[in-house]
Formats: C-alpha cells, sequence, structure tokens
C-alpha cells in the first residue's frame, strides 16, 4: 500500500497528512520505524507478547498498539494512549525511514475513504497537487494493508496480511476479532482503518454472494453504467458492461492484490454502479481480510 509520510514527532508535519488526505482527526494514524531505537522514540513499553511477534513478523504486515511515550504528538493517535507501529518489508520504505533517521506517520496515500492506492498512478489520481512528490516503488505486492493487533488484550481490529492463527501460533493465545456494536461515534475508534465506510469507490458498490447472484444484478444492470469484479473462474454470459478480471475465486491472495485496483479500473472506466462478490464469513485469513474492506467500502453506499 502506498503511504502518505511525514515525521511522526513533528505535529506541524503531521498536521499536513491530515489536510492533503482530507481526514479527520479523530481516525489515528500507523507510524513506520526501522529499528529499535526508532521504536523506542514513540512507544514507552512492550510487553512479552509484543517482543515475540515482532521477532516473529517484523519487518511485515503486522501493526501493534503499543503504548505512547510522550514525545509522540496527540495528532498521531487521537489523542489516545495506544499507538499503531509496524516494520514495513518495502526496501524502499525501509531506505527512505533510515534515510529521514525519524520515525514517519504514514497512512495510505489517498483522500480519506477512497479506495487504497496500490500503485504511483493511484496516489496522483488523488493527491496531484496536495503533496510534494512520489516515490515511485512499481505496484504492492500483497494489495490489502496489514493487521493491527493489540497485543495485550489480543484483539485484532484490522485483519490483514498477518492472520489469527499465525499470531496464535506464536503467542500461544487466539486473538479475538473486533466487532463494533453498531454505529459508533468516530471518537471512540480503537484503532486506524476501522471507519465504518472506509476503502470505498465514487460509484455505487453492490456486493453479491454467489455467481448465480452476479449473473442475475447483470441481467437488469444498465451495461452502459455498470461495471463488474468478476472471478475469471466465473461466468456471465451476455454481459457487455465494463468487466474486471478478478483471479481465481479460489486464490484469496490474488483476490486481495488487485481487489484495490480492480475498484479504481472500474471507476476510471466511468461507470455509476460496481458490482463485486463478497467473499464468504468464516473463509481463510487472506479473504476474510477482502470481505472486511468490502464490507466497508459498501457501508452505507
Amino acid at each position: 500500500m502506498y503511504g502518505l509520510a511525514a515525521n511522526a514527532l513533528d505535529a506541524t508535519a503531521v498536521k499536513g497528512i491530515f489536510r492533503a488526505k482530507k481526514r479527520p482527526y479523530w481516525d489515528p494514524l500507523i507510524v513506520h520505524v526501522a529499528d529499535e531505537n526508532m521504536l523506542g522514540s514513540v512507544v514507552r513499553e512492550m510487553s512479552p507478547a509484543a517482543r515475540r511477534l515482532m521477532a516473529a513478523f517484523w519487518p511485515g504486515p503486522l501493526t501493534l498498539l503499543l503504548p505512547r511515550c510522550g514525545r509522540l504528538p496527540k495528532i498521531v493517535t487521537a489523542a489516545r494512549d495506544l499507538v499503531g507501529v509496524r516494520m514495513p518489508n518495502s526496501p524502499v520504505t525501509m531506505a527512505v525511514i533510515r534515510a529521514a533517521r525519524l520515525p514517519l506517520a504514514a497512512p495510505s496515500a489517498n483522500l480519506f475513504g477512497h479506495v487504497s492506492p496500490t500503485t504511483a498512478a493511484h496516489v496522483l489520481e488523488d493527491l496531484n497537487g496536495r503533496i510534494h512528490a512520489v516515490l515511485d516503488a512499481g505496484p504492492c505486492t500483497l494489495g490489502v494493508e496489514s493487521t493491527v493487533l493489540d497485543p495485550d488484550g489480543m484483539v485484532i481490529y484490522r485483519q490483514g496480511g498477518v492472520s489469527a492463527v499465525d499470531i496464535e501460533r506464536v503467542t500461544g493465545t487466539a486473538p479475538a476479532i473486533y466487532q463494533a456494536a453498531g454505529e459508533t461515534a468516530p471518537e471512540s475508534l480503537p484503532s486506524p482503518g476501522i471507519a465504518a465506510r472506509h476503502y470505498a469507490p465514487e460509484a455505487y458498490l453492490q456486493l453479491v454472494q454467489s455467481e448465480k447472484e452476479l449473473h442475475e444484478v447483470l441481467l437488469t444492470a444498465n451495461p452502459a453504467t455498470t461495471g463488474a469484479m468478476v472471478p475469471e473462474d466465473w461466468a456471465v454470459p451476455g454481459w457487455t458492461g465494463k468487466v474486471f478480471a478478478w483471479g481465481c475465486w479460489s486464490d484469496a491472495a490474488t483476490l486481495a492484490h488487485s481487489l484495490y485496483s480492480g475498484l479504481r479500473a472500474l471507476e476510471e472506466a466511468g461507470v455509476e454502479h460496481i458490482v463485486c462478490p463478497l467473499p464468504p464469513a468464516g473463509a481463510e485469513p487472506m479473504a476474510e481480510a477482502v470481505r472486511d474492506r468490502l464490507l466497508r467500502a459498501a457501508h452505507a453506499a
């Protein structure tokens, strides 16, 4: 995922992230570090469980919610006591952090709530003229955001590249999956990336449960204004509207990798209505991450 970075220890710099993204200040940011010294500048303590998880998954797609130190501006965490921290596994991102010699606050490089960017071109679609520069490192390899975990409460707030099974294997404890109790006031959200509507295209997003339902919806849809995310092993006979070939339905890693690029491709094609299959609940971890993103993208659409 492409990120919009600023010095995490400089409140003025961090405010620039919120302005560029039109991001509300109640939504906290994730801080990216390159080594333990940098981690110590934003976190005041680490539990044994947190240290085991770092050893197992850093660098990698795991964000840990840890007690923030007083040096970290409150704007980064929306005045909460826990800060999300991760060590990315992108060589380019790590090189930038090391060159800066600073922890970098870096949410996704898009307008708030919009589909996340997986290429430099996606960043410019949203933020051209609002940021200073884009470092093009090619398409993202994973496609969905990091897992966000409270290692002391053992709660996953956002599912991603590290699964609950992976975490249990390291800690010996199965984490719970966070479930919001109905509509939650933004100020009470405990983690980045869990706003009710997020990752959303500008087009109306309609989710379907099966190949049969996809076909039935497209039978009555307007092909001039409708696009479909269609798994390569599914058929949509007679459909003449826009299609994004989404990989095999059984290959969750490919579905995750091309989810955002597919939604953006259909959006760029000018459609007003996107029809997309929703992986079933209880599927494998990466499919669950795709399901989570789609449910948020379609929320209150």
